[in-house]
């Protein structure tokens, strides 16, 4: 199988090598809280085993449930928030064509909704659906989460009208709870197909639960290749012979200790750009806590070198960047000579345009390099689901010893209650009233 791989030269004109093994013990007593699960958050450590656990009864059963709603719906509409949603977007706009959205299906299109409360978003997804035969797979522990709630609520609806209830209730599959919540008691009601969300797996670590893989499956791809890449990487990481993720995670927070409080991560192929934002979840909601905290940020290059590049290469050095670099790509195309060469491009005329942007990589690190911002590299052999699982893994497991290091409780997100007991106050929601009483005091 191929491997993915840390590289970690072009930080050492900004950090030593001592710099990071000064971090050796923190990060092995991190992983061994991982392991052994002595950590904070030790009940949500769900995910350190999933991989080789999961079973492959429980992969079949996905599959032949993806293939019932291929076979039954022109779309599928999977509702979620955050890690109920981010890491199948990840892995599907990675394998999939650029321009999927626009060729004419040839299967079961995925699309998204309960990520936002845009009017406008839900207005056109009703209307483009309105004359398609369309599936929900709705995910949500609780079934009260006000966005991923709002679109079932609406969708729901819509599907009914389409079908009648009891024909809707085929084509409604349930991401829930095992035994409570509101929507599990729905699912119960209505005798919707459903599938568990462990109770020790937080959201931004469940792409690999069935909130991830039903969807990916739906969509078409390889959830026993994902699944398989993941747990090659785990029992590698978990019983030491594999030490990319506590490299990575020494690294970081070696350069956080020099003073370097913002992680880009960079990619430069567009068929990433949703996994960055995986990713940014991932690390934001893990380490942002007590006032503490690498702030994760991301980038697609070569495009953002026309936006972003200017403040990397010359702004405050507070940054390093962590580059996704691709091995090989899917396809090969050469740039053509041109008589004329008014564009004076025939001097790399017969190159493969993977070769132009390797290139425009390489020197874009050796600038930024030479400007004080320090890289890693995190290269992949190729975009596949094998390879996608190893990279879903490789971050969570470096992601837990990161926090551990850091010294928050990676597994929690506090901060995140803050803005809904706010919303719930100016809604007027039942339970909130003395809140809705101060902030309206507040707000004078």
């Amino acid at each position: 199988m191929k491997q993915i791989q840390v590289v970690t030269n072009d930080v050492l004109g900004t950090i030593s090598r001592a710099d990071i093994e000064a971090f050796d013990a923190a990060g092995k007593d991190g992983l061994a809280k991982l392991t052994n699960g002595t950590g904070a958050g030790n009940d949500f450590l769900g995910w350190v085993t999933l991989p080789q656990e999961t079973s492959t009864a429980l992969l079949d059963d996905i599959n032949a449930t993806a293939a019932s709603l291929r076979e039954n719906c022109d779309v599928v509409v999977a509702i979620g928030i955050g890690g109920s949603y981010l890491g199948a977007k990840a892995v599907i706009e990675a394998l999939q064509s650029n321009f999927a959205a626009l060729e004419p299906s040839k299967g079961c299109r995925v699309v998204f909704a309960g990520q936002n409360i845009g009017e406008d978003y839900m207005a056109e997804l009703q209307a483009y659906l309105s004359d398609k035969k369309f599936g929900i797979i709705v995910i949500s522990k609780s079934g009260t989460t006000t966005e991923p709630a709002i679109a079932f609520r609406i969708l729901r609806e819509q599907l009914e009208k389409q079908l009648g209830r009891e024909e809707a209730c085929k084509r409604i599959v349930a991401v829930t709870d095992a035994a409570r919540g509101a929507l599990r008691t729905l699912a119960t009601t209505e005798g919707y197909k459903t599938y568990v969300i462990p109770d020790n797996v937080g959201g931004r670590f469940s792409v690999l639960t069935p909130v991830g893989l039903l969807p990916i499956a739906v969509a078409g791809y390889d959830i026993r290749a994902l699944v398989e890449g993941a747990a090659v990487m785990a029992k590698a990481t978990l019983d030491g012979s594999n030490t990319l993720a506590l490299t990575y995670a020494q690294t970081r927070n070696a350069l956080y200790k020099a003073g370097k409080k913002i992680e880009i991560l960079v990619n430069y192929n567009p068929k990433l750009h949703f996994f960055a934002e995986w990713w940014k979840q991932l690390y934001g909601e893990s380490e942002g806590k007590d006032h503490k905290g690498i702030f994760p940020a991301a980038v697609d290059f070569t495009t953002d070198l026309h936006s972003m590049g200017q403040w990397i290469q010359d702004g405050e050095r507070t940054i390093f960047e962590t580059v996704l670099s691709v091995e090989s790509s899917e396809n090969e195309l050469r740039i053509p000579t041109d008589e004329s060469n008014l564009d004076g491009l025939n001097y790399i005329a017969g190159k493969r345009i993977d070769e132009v942007n390797k290139m425009a990589e390489l020197g874009t690190r050796i600038a930024h390099v030479d400007g004080g911002v320090p890289n890693m590299r995190i290269v992949l052999p190729e975009i596949s689901e094998t390879v996608l699982g190893q990279l879903i893994y490789f971050f969570e497991a470096a992601c837990g010893i990161s926090g551990y290091i850091l010294g928050v409780n990676p597994f929690n997100q506090p901060g995140v209650e803050a803005y809904k007991k706010n919303m719930f106050a100016l809604l007027e929601k039942p339970g909130y009233e003395e809140a809705t009483a101060a902030i309206r005091a507040k707000l004078g």
